[in-house]
């Protein structure tokens, strides 16, 4: 113990030596250092570290680590006042540095060039009052990148100083604390680097910028920014695509797509009336005022459709032709004319919809399969001839780009339908099997269904029997499936399994009176006359109308 007092008196009374002798430059640096606090999504903390002001408008570097599953990020300097991380300006995971913004006005240190070996240096800690200086030499220095400097100190880090400065005579900022975890050495990785760390749109995926949900910095070239935009939204990220779009609409006030984008936003949370107020706004601003309309009649066109039962009347499918129609007298081009097109097919007014979509496949600069399916929904819907529309999508489906042929999905799907018009129910099983092929397996309980009845009615059974059996396992809770399934296996012969299903049917539905009619048959296969009249009884009383036929049939 007394060796270890004597050593803490002997490094005390070198650095106060040292202290009394540093430049006034170095100590003034301390008004620029900060400590860092990052905190996970639930609040809880995360992480800390220290780092230092290089700008008077919030820019500061540190070190990345305390970032990594952080949600938010305060900072607080040396006056006490505390600041909250609002952008990722740059990382670097080989250098383990990061640069960031934070919300306020801060004090800069200014950034040292290139030092040289033999360099005397501090460190200067963070501190409310009074901070600690440590004297250093550079000790070694490599270069990389060319033009930054590795530096190499010959002293022991302080246990409380990670990411501080290290700083020259001059105050100037050399680089940010860090310990080597092979020797005793502290190093630090050139400040220059660490400013110049920048971000692009595809650092969305970067997978260390994926663990960070502090927003990213929006570029402002309008190209990057609009990539940027993209990548943002695809992250899946909704705070980091929030805060994009707002930066986008700051950056470009005069862009329709950040308006969109906004009000893209308030659409999905159900808040009508903000989009609404976005894109009005879009329409002063905006320097393409056909654009803007179009773009406030496409929103308004998917509320209509997509979400029907949502209360908003302002919105209306009038109102979405409306701003349509507004666009084209500004800018009549294809684009629009197609929206125009479909909004009159979802008005009913399916003949001047059809004669839209084909004057548009007349136009070989924007003639595409899409243009064909939709002329065969509007045949469908004036209930053209079904070989009409399935020539349609003949072409559809032959004109699809092979790169893209996972496009022409809804066109198997279509003509599948046209097909059982037709009562070519093996053609229509056939499309049916290249639209789950093409879905890569992404289809719904329905879907079986559908297929599973024209397996039926092409004699194609075992097929049948298993579509049903994909359908329950999709839907466990659908009494429908239960009551289709026991009537095949009845068809096939399989009456154990008819009316083990049909018992499920009716323990899952007991008021569905199509449960307890299968069962009722069920019974008669296994000759259980009595059990069987009680099931079809059942199915009287719940309304079925088959039920007293068979009741006094077997009766």
């Amino acid at each position: 113990m007394k060796v270890k007092k004597i050593i803490s008196f002997l490094l005390l009374a070198f650095f106060a030596t040292a202290l009394s002798a540093q430049p006034a430059a170095v100590k003034n640096v301390a008004k620029s250092v900060f400590t860092l606090t990052t905190f996970r999504a639930d609040g809880t903390f995360l992480g800390s570290s220290h780092g230092v002001f290089i700008s008077t408008n919030g820019e500061a570097i540190s070190d990345l680590k305390p970032f990594l599953g952080a949600a938010s990020a305060v900072v607080i300097d040396q006056k006490g006042t505390r600041m909250n991380v609002t952008r990722m300006l740059g990382i670097s995971d080989a250098y383990d540095v990061a640069r960031f913004k934070v919300e306020g006005k801060t004090t800069p240190a200014q950034l040292a060039s290139a030092q040289s070996q033999g360099t005397s240096s501090w460190l200067v800690g963070y501190s409310t009052k009074n901070p600690d200086v440590y004297p250093a030499t550079v000790k070694t220095l490599e270069t990389f990148d060319g033009q930054y400097a590795y530096y190499i100190f010959n002293m022991n880090a302080p246990d409380n100083a990670l990411a501080c400065p290290f700083v020259n005579a001059n105050g100037e900022v050399m680089g940010l604390m860090r310990v080597s975890t092979t020797s005793f050495d502290t190093y630090a990785v050139d400040a220059r680097y660490v400013h110049n760390l920048t971000l692009s749109a595809l650092s969305y995926n970067d997978p260390s910028i994926r663990q960070i949900s502090i927003p990213l910095a929006m570029p402002t070239d309008p190209q990057q920014a609009q990539l940027s935009l993209m990548m943002a939204q695809q992250s899946g990220d909704s705070i980091k695509y929030d805060a994009a779009v707002r930066d986008f609409m700051s950056l470009f006030p005069t862009n329709v797509e950040g308006y969109e984008a906004m009000a893209r936003i308030h659409y999905v949370a159900n808040r009508f009336a903000e989009a609404d107020q976005t894109m009005e706004e879009a329409l002063k601003k905006a320097e393409q005022k056909d654009e803007a309309h179009y773009q406030y009649s496409r929103i308004i066109y998917d509320k209509a459709i997509y979400k029907p039962n949502a209360e908003f009347p302002k919105w209306t499918l009038d109102k979405a032709l409306e701003e349509v129609n507004t666009a084209l007298t500004l800018n009549p081009i294809p684009l629009y004319q197609h929206h125009q097109a479909q909004i009159l097919f979802s008005k009913g007014q399916f003949q001047e919809a059809l004669n839209l979509f084909d004057n548009l496949y007349k136009n070989k600069d924007f003639a595409n399969p899409e243009l064909l399916f939709e002329q065969a929904q509007c045949k469908k819907m004036l209930q053209a001839p079904s070989k009409e529309i399935i020539q349609l999508l003949d072409s559809a489906i032959n004109t699809t780009d092979t790169l893209r042929f996972a496009e022409a999905a809804p066109y198997f799907l279509a003509r599948a339908e046209a097909y059982l018009q037709t009562d070519s129910f093996r053609q229509a099983v056939f499309d049916y099997t290249r639209y789950e092929i093409l879905m890569q397996g992404r289809v719904t309980s329905e879907f079986y269904y559908m297929r599973s009845q024209a397996e039926v009615k092409g004699r194609l059974y075992q097929q049948a029997l298993a579509d049903m059996g994909r359908a329950i396992i999709l839907s466990p809770k659908e009494p429908v499936y239960y009551a289709e399934m026991a009537q095949q296996q009845l068809r096939v012969g399989q009456t154990d399994q008819a009316l083990q299903f049909a018992q499920k049917c009716t323990e899952i539905a007991p008021e569905y009176p199509e449960g307890w009619l299968l069962l009722g048959l069920s019974q008669i296969r296994k000759e259980m006359k009595t059990e069987a009249l009680n099931s079809f009884g059942k199915a009287k009383e719940l309304g079925s109308e088959q039920a007293d036929s068979l009741i006094e049939k077997y009766k």
